[in-house]
């Protein structure tokens, strides 16, 4: 876990519970005799998060359907904090601070993670995008409660689902990088085999009905081609917006989708691509980023 995320310790349950009292109801006791919770159960898992945002992000109220994804909020976390790393080495060595470094969320959600956190820690405004109205509304409730959010978060809807950048990205647009989670799986056979997996790992095999432990929409979670497909699309979108983004970046799940990546960002010819890699606690992933614009030149990005 990246060394400024606040979940770099074990959490403090007890810290959390005075906060969310609701959370109580869900904590037992581990092999070793300690305060956790069971994270096979969708139900505590969201409620462990929104006591995570409530007590260390500061937000008066975080909530959204129960259908859509809960994302871990310390992994998401770790995205922003190597951004804020890979900006640094444009600025003298400092984190660039402040509203004026823009990111765009690709697919930002139902509950708006990145954007939260990038706030918080950084100052950061953002536009997150998503082809899911529903969850667009739900950004904007979340928005509206929360007082330190208004101004640094808007939404745009994309309404083409085989398109990522085109539709959202306009002429003006100056976005300091771009973040994605990109859907895993390219079908639903797909998804209910990773959930198994998961839900096995989680429970020690107990779990009777994998789908029940772990929500998100269809199109949270699957669309064709799977995450290489989705990468792929971006890439290749990625080369009409070279003048509008410094760094383009998102998760990559599976190591062994690299190769492919690495030929298909060939064939846009970007200026330089950096892998990153991230790790939360026994999962590991890496963030792959690319520019198209020369060392000499960005100097122009410098906030």
């Amino acid at each position: 876990m990246h060394p400024r995320n606040r979940n770099l310790k074990r959490y403090q349950i007890s810290e959390l519970v005075a906060c969310l009292p609701e959370l109580g109801g869900f904590i037992q006791k581990s092999k070793r005799g300690e305060d956790t919770i069971d994270f096979a159960r969708p139900e505590a898992v969201k409620l462990l998060n929104r006591a995570i945002i409530l007590s260390d992000y500061g937000l008066r109220h975080w909530d959204f359907p129960e259908a859509n994804l809960c994302p871990p909020v310390p992994g998401r976390a770790d995205y922003l904090h190597h951004m804020a790393d890979l900006l640094r080495a444009n600025h003298f060595g400092n984190i660039p601070l402040g509203p004026g470094i823009q990111a765009l969320d690709i697919g930002v959600g139902a509950t708006a993670i990145y954007p939260i956190v990038g706030i918080v820690e950084y100052g950061w405004s953002f536009v997150g995008s998503d082809i899911m109205e529903g969850s667009l509304e739900s950004v904007q409730k979340i928005v509206e409660v929360n007082d330190l959010l208004q101004g640094l978060l808007e939404v745009r809807h994309q309404p083409n689902d085989s398109r990522i950048l085109r539709g959202v990205v306009s002429e003006l647009d100056r976005f300091t990088f771009t973040m994605c989670n990109p859907p895993f799986h390219a079908s639903a056979e797909e998804a209910a085999q990773g959930t198994m997996r998961k839900t096995r790992n989680l429970s020690g095999g107990r779990a009777s009905n994998p789908m029940l432990n772990f929500s998100g929409l269809h199109k949270e979670l699957i669309c064709e081609g799977g995450e290489m497909q989705f990468i792929q699309t971006l890439i290749r979108e990625s080369q009409n917006y070279a003048a509008n983004v410094f760094w383009f970046t998102t998760l990559v799940s599976k190591q062994s989708h690299l190769k492919a990546l690495y030929a298909t960002l060939k064939t846009v010819r970007p200026a330089e691509v950096k892998t990153i890699s991230m790790g939360t606690g026994n999962k590991s992933a890496r963030i792959l980023a690319w520019t198209f614009v020369p060392k000499e030149e960005r100097m122009h990005w410098r906030c």
